[in-house]
This record gives structure tokens, sequence and C-alpha cells, in this order.
């Protein structure tokens, strides 16, 4: 996965009172899932209308198999299929009338991918869209962006308005596009959708990028989270003594340390009444957390 497929070079928008993206940088490979994980109003959204092409940068630059969207939009979209975060459907009775406009809009003749996206989502095509549920116009926006069958797929928000259920089912059909060696990526603030699909991902607050990660080497990290249960207060406070870096709550004590450490951690529970000891690594939500705290402290 070495060829840029999206690009995105120390881009700013300045709206002003701070909302925005200001310098962000981003290189999203060929065929990898990317994530773009921050909370409401962080510039998510913001930076995927740059690179549909629907905003002009204030400064820096973002480019779509080696083209600036902004110049070259039509030349861009002939490769990407888009769900965006804000769904508005054109004036037109069902989801079999869209689906048709869809299709003439991007040349599809076979209709089996299409029917296969819609049995899958368990979609009724033939509901009236302006009273389908947010749901059912969630799923609608999906099968509409993937029945493109296109080489990237970018995305704002995608499992907004759908169940656990579905939301699962969705995340069965990125990995599926991820198979056919599509290039995705992926907005969200659903910690659990992004470690479960995504190679790696983007943190962004405040419109900046606060941290790029592998979420394989986050997986499979130094780091290990321990969850210390002690039998007596006494043995709870020495052990707070011997490694002071332990948060204690009670006779629980809670330890961040890196794997070469553990030796130090059982050297300090010798001789003290322990009644159990879990231990398991950093997750993505974790670690956002630990960002987002170091950000306040700053």
């Amino acid at each position: 996965m070495s060829e840029s497929v999206i690009s995105v070079q120390n881009l700013t928008k300045d709206y002003g009172m701070k909302r925005g993206v200001f310098d962000i940088s981003l290189d999203i490979k060929k065929g990898e899932v990317f994530g773009y994980l921050g909370t409401n109003g962080s510039g998510k959204t913001t930076t995927i209308r740059h690179m549909m092409g629907f905003l002009k940068p204030d400064s820096g630059e973002v480019t779509v198999n080696g083209l600036n969207p902004w110049n070259h939009a039509p030349e861009v979209m002939k490769s990407v299929s888009y769900i965006p975060g804000e769904i508005a459907f054109p004036d037109v009775k069902t989801g079999t009338d869209f689906f048709k406009v869809q299709a003439e809009f991007l040349g599809v003749k076979d209709f089996t991918y299409m029917n296969y996206l819609i049995d899958k989502l368990g979609l009724d095509p033939s509901a009236n869209l302006k009273r389908m549920s947010k749901g059912m116009k969630q799923k609608t926006a999906i099968v509409a962006a993937l029945m493109g069958d296109k080489e990237i797929l970018i995305m704002d928000e995608p499992t907004t308005g759908l169940d656990p259920l579905m939301r699962e089912t969705f995340l069965e059909l990125v990995r599926e596009e991820k198979q056919k060696g599509r290039t995705i990526f992926m907005s969200s603030h659903i910690f659990e959708e992004i470690e479960d699909v995504c190679d790696r991902v983007a943190i962004i607050g405040n419109g900046k990028i606060e941290s790029v990660l592998s979420l394989s080497e986050l997986r499979h990290g130094t780091k290990r989270n321990y969850r210390i249960v002690f039998g007596n207060p006494p043995s709870a406070k020495k052990f707070a003594e011997r490694i002071p870096e332990a948060t204690l709550s009670g006779n629980e004590a809670r330890l961040s340390i890196l794997a070469s450490e553990t030796d130090r951690l059982f050297k300090a529970l010798q001789n003290l009444e322990v009644v159990s000891v879990d231990e398991n690594h950093e997750n993505l939500e974790q670690y956002f957390m630990n960002i987002y705290q170091e950000e306040k402290r700053e």
C-alpha cells in the first residue's frame, strides 16, 4: 500500500471563531481503509468537502488520484463514491425512482450489485422517499453510493441512523469493498466501528490533526493496562507507595505500563494480599481520551 490515492497537504479553511481546519496533512494509501475520528464540529466534514471539491481551501492542497477536486471535479467523481453526512434527495417519489436517476447519472447498466446491496441492507425501495425513517434514508444513501462500484469510497458518518445490527451489516460491506481493493475514507465518532474495519485512523480535534496511528500497532502495542484488586486497604496502600503512578480507588488500583515493565509490577505485588489482576491492551477509545485529556491539561 505505497501509492497515495488521497493526499491532503497543509489544508486550511478558516471560518473564524476557531472553526474550520488548520494546516492538516493526511496521506491515504491505495487499498486501505482510513478512519477519521473526532467529536462533532471537530472538522471532519470540512475535510471531506474539500476532498469532494465542494470547498476551495484558504491554503494548502487536496488531491484525489493526483487531481485537484476543486479544479477537476468531474474527472475526480468518475472514480469516487460518496455518502454525505447530510442527506438531501432529489424531488422523486420512491427509492426506486431515485435509484433509476442515480443509475443514469453513474452510467450503471447492470443492476446485480445494486440489488445485492438492497437485499443485504433489508431496504424496501418502493417506499415513499420523503416518508422514510432516518435509518431507511441512510440505507438508501448507502446503496446509491456503492452501486457505482467505484475505486474510492468517501463516507461522512455513514452509519448515522442505523441500528446496531444494521451497523454491523454495513461494516460487512466495508470489509467486502476492502477485499476488492477499494480505497476507503470513513469519518465517524464511533470508536468500535473505526477500530473494527480500519487500517489506520487520524484523530482530529478543534480543526487540527492530533494523531495518526496504525490500528494494528495499537492492538499489538507495547502498552498494557492493569486492574488490580487487593484483599485489604493496607495492601492497596503499600502497592501505591511502591508504584506511585498507579491510581488507587479503595482496594482497587489501575495502572498503564510498558510490557517491558511487568517485572517491576509483579515485584511490587510481592507479599501483598491480591484478589485479582486483569490485563488488557489500550483500545482506541482509551487512546482518544488520553489525547483529549492531555490537550485539556495543556
